[in-house]
């Protein structure tokens, strides 16, 4: 705009019905509830927790075959400073079905189980399946499937460490 005089009295319109619009919505939104899943230092308020009712996801169908589409979970134990290494891997049908569900002895000495967050104890790990085992028949179940999941940047981690081009 050279050559304009900007007016501050008279700002333009459309900056105008903006400012409006976002005060409405500011009005109209609630703050949002502190989140089940924050954190990992942030853990919920037992009293709160005591209160909730947790809807599991049902499957869809009893269809428990290998389908062209796969969703992968894995849990992390701490295995020195803080590192992590694959505690256990799940993976499920586009139905909802868990088709395989190991836990994975680490290569490495485990030093903290992350029992919060993971669910894994030692005993679990005990008779668990070497990372060679599981690895081959994970990649065995993935080889020309799409795999989806939350957070899988952070669950292939534990893959590829061992094997960048496992999951290729």
């Amino acid at each position: 705009m050279v050559g304009q005089k900007k007016n501050k009295l008279n700002p333009n319109p459309n900056w105008a019905l903006l400012q409006e619009k976002l005060k409405i919505d500011a009005a109209n939104t609630r703050k949002p509830e502190k989140s089940l899943l924050g954190k990992r230092k942030e853990r919920l308020d037992p009293e709160v927790a005591q209160n909730l009712s947790f809807n599991p996801l049902t499957p869809t169908s009893t269809d428990c075959s290998v389908t062209d589409a796969l969703a992968m979970d894995c849990e992390m134990v701490g295995v020195g400073g803080n590192r992590s290494a694959l505690g256990r891997v799940t993976l499920v049908n586009e139905w909802g079905n868990v088709v395989y569900d190991e836990y994975v002895r680490p290569i490495e000495h485990v030093v903290d189980y992350r029992t919060e967050i993971s669910g894994i104890r030692h005993h679990h790990l005990k008779k668990a399946k070497t990372f060679q085992v599981a690895q081959k028949k994970v990649v065995e179940m993935l080889k020309g499937r799409i795999l989806v999941g939350h957070a899988l940047r952070n669950d292939l981690k534990g893959w590829e460490k061992k094997s960048p081009k496992a999951f290729s």
